[in-house]
């Protein structure tokens, strides 16, 4: 879902809206209420994302992990 913001409010806004964006929010700009313009995540950053993880996938399948014991290093971490 798209949240409204306003033409001002967007302007002045800019830099946290597009951090917001780059995490997946969309918004539609305004104009005296009228919708003029969508700022939505860029269609390259989902195929980024959806590259990263099969490239992630691609490595623990070409690359196991043998020989560790995952309790005792979430035990380590909370000492």
């Amino acid at each position: 879902m798209k949240t409204a913001v306003g033409s001002y409010q967007a302007k002045t806004r800019l830099p946290e809206l597009l951090r917001e964006v780059q995490l997946g929010k969309s918004f539609t700009i305004t104009n005296r209420g009228e919708a003029v313009a969508d700022l939505v995540p860029s269609a390259s950053l989902a195929r980024d994302k959806v590259a990263s993880i099969e490239k992630l996938q691609a490595f623990m399948r070409a690359e196991p992990v043998r020989g560790v014991d995952l309790k005792e290093l979430i035990a380590a971490g909370r000492k």
